[in-house]
């Protein structure tokens, strides 16, 4: 599903130039389900950014499903990002004035308005939320709003769902949900890859990749 082979990446930075990706090369089957772990600076957001099409490397080649995405223009890109993948964020990223239904329908604005409604119903239902569905995410909990995000990470249906330290802001009790419901995702045949800087969190996936400097240093 996700194939990169030497990819870097740079960013200049005061006048220094910092190798935030030096040299990765990484495969990840369809339906895995895998953590990215590293401390602040290691290269896993940079990485995220780019296996979620938001970024581009400075050289090296990115394959998603056999297609070569690491050149293509911003358009296209979008189109991918839209269709191909779902982005979960550890601060939710939820609009507060809209209800978690309105929320979940935003990846699906060009669908016709009865489609758009019936996906995001469904997609609230697999989270948990069907009871929820009116409600703005100030009147939700931290885990529901999680909730929220996931569903409108998966709404389009993607293949590969991508998350960012998705319990970095909740408690225990409610991180185990939600990686619970990942793990649910996942035996439904989605590819999760999940940044996380916590080992607990970690060990709940098939799979460990361990970033340092920019390189993979433990797979």
């Amino acid at each position: 599903m996700i194939r990169t082979e030497s990819l870097v990446k740079t960013y200049v930075l005061g006048g220094d130039t910092i190798r935030a990706l030096d040299d990765v090369t990484l495969l990840i089957g369809d339906g895995e389900m895998v953590a990215v772990t590293g401390a602040s600076g290691s290269g896993k957001s940079t990485l995220m950014n780019i296996l979620g099409c938001l970024d581009q490397p400075d050289s090296g080649q990115y394959f998603l499903a056999d297609e070569d995405v690491s050149r293509l223009q911003k358009d296209r890109l979008a189109r991918i990002r839209n269709r191909r993948i779902g982005f979960v964020f550890q601060t939710y990223n939820l609009l507060p004035r809209m209800s978690a239904l309105e929320n979940v329908e935003l990846p699906l604005l060009y669908a016709a308005n009865r489609e758009a409604k019936d996906r995001a119903e469904a997609a609230l239902r697999t989270v948990g939320l069907a009871d929820r569905m009116h409600h703005e995410p100030n009147q939700l909990s931290g885990g529901q709003r999680q909730r929220v995000a996931i569903a409108r990470a998966i709404v389009t249906n993607p293949a590969v769902v991508l998350a960012d330290e998705p319990t970095g802001n909740l408690d225990t009790h409610t991180s185990r949900e939600i990686i619970d419901l990942f793990h649910s995702l996942n035996a439904g045949g989605r590819t999760i890859v999940m940044v996380t800087h916590e080992p607990d969190i970690a060990a709940h996936c098939q799979r460990q990749i361990r970033m340092r400097d920019g390189r993979i240093v433990e797979d």
